[in-house]
């Protein structure tokens, strides 16, 4: 339930009814704006009376949250979460966010070649996996931190903002202090005890939708984190795992106009995973823009054919450079703005 006071309601009634909440066993949650104090309830899983607050000195009303996913509705808020960071990018803003790099970081050189290449094309994070969990344990594993410092170099080279996987506590906590935006994937959606660690971060969290998850238990996954006090929180339609072998997964494109109309955070598409093809990923993309999505982190390698991980859905960095030319066609015609990495700007 979401209570929301009057707009010259005194601190001492705002304390008075964060007091009634805590007395009545759950957690106030207050959102100031520029007009007015709204207070959320949470710790509760079902309806809460209202009755207690109603007549409460300063309450102007309170409304219910039907939502399971509380605090990640719509019904909690109604505006956008926009996410900004250190290098100025917004995820959520209404423009469209790009975001590129290897599967796997491999090496220096091979990380700060395709790091430049992104950037030229109008990337503005660099994507790269430092941690690679992975089906056999006798795959390539990445880098650990040694690929982190190596990701750190290229945002310093070339003005990019960098995302990274954490696959349990102790690379969450390395992640944490190179990245600028915390990866959760697929396989780790339902990982309850590490949604609550990522929780407690000051760092943004990108969270994967899993292969077999409903939209439902995919919020339900971004509420863990939200409960815990993170709100910088971006959701990723990754694919979802289908009966038809064509592709590795199927792209769910209806999920993002959906999702951003259940929710406030904002929605990455991952067309990379989400065909598992190398000539999909353009077209898909495209389609990815047109309904509404706030990004995408797509994988690029100066040789797919010999990267350890991922070749096969992995884009040539002249395929990033076509693909970027027809996102930023489709979204010109939407009329929404593609940011523009100003390291590109400065080699144009």
């Amino acid at each position: 339930m979401l209570i929301v006071m009057n707009h010259n309601a005194s601190p001492d009634q705002i304390e008075a009814v964060k007091a009634q909440i805590v007395e009545i066993g759950f957690q106030p949650c207050p959102m100031p704006s520029d007009t007015r104090m709204a207070i959320g309830i949470v710790g509760n899983d079902g309806a809460v009376d209202p009755g207690p607050f109603q007549d409460l000195p300063g309450v102007a009303s309170c409304i219910a949250v039907t939502s399971a996913y509380k605090q990640v509705s719509r019904e909690w808020r109604a505006e956008d979460t926009v996410i900004t960071l250190p290098n100025g990018t917004r995820i959520g803003g209404g423009e469209l966010v790009v975001m590129a790099g290897p599967c796997s970081v491999e090496s220096r050189e091979q990380l700060l070649e395709t790091a430049e290449h992104v950037a030229r094309a109008g990337a503005t994070v660099l994507r790269g996996g430092a941690f690679k969990p992975r089906s056999s344990p006798y795959a390539f594993q990445g880098l650990g931190e040694e690929g982190l410092k190596m990701m750190a170099e290229a945002r310093e080279k070339y003005g990019l903002a960098i995302i990274t996987e954490a696959i349990d506590h102790e690379s969450l906590e390395l992640v944490e202090q190179y990245a600028d935006i915390i990866q959760l994937g697929a396989r780790n959606m339902q990982n309850f005890a590490l949604l609550r660690r990522a929780g407690r971060s000051p760092k943004p969290v990108m969270l994967k939708r899993g292969p077999s998850a409903t939209i439902k238990e995919w919020l339900l996954a971004a509420e863990y984190i939200l409960a815990e006090g993170n709100q910088q929180v971006i959701l990723c339609e990754r694919g979802i795992r289908s009966y038809d072998e064509a592709t590795r997964n199927t792209l769910d494109v209806t999920a993002i106009p959906l999702v951003k109309r259940l929710s406030h955070l904002p929605v990455v598409a991952d067309p990379s995973h989400g065909t598992g093809r190398r000539p999909l990923i353009a077209p898909m993309s495209r389609a990815a823009v047109a309904a509404g999505a706030d990004g995408l982190i797509i994988e690029v390698h100066r040789n797919p054919d010999k990267a350890k991980s991922d070749g096969g859905q992995t884009l040539f960095p002249e395929q990033f450079t076509e693909l970027m030319t027809g996102v930023r066609l489709v979204a010109e015609a939407l009329g929404t703005p593609v940011q523009t990495n100003p390291f590109a700007l400065q080699q144009a």
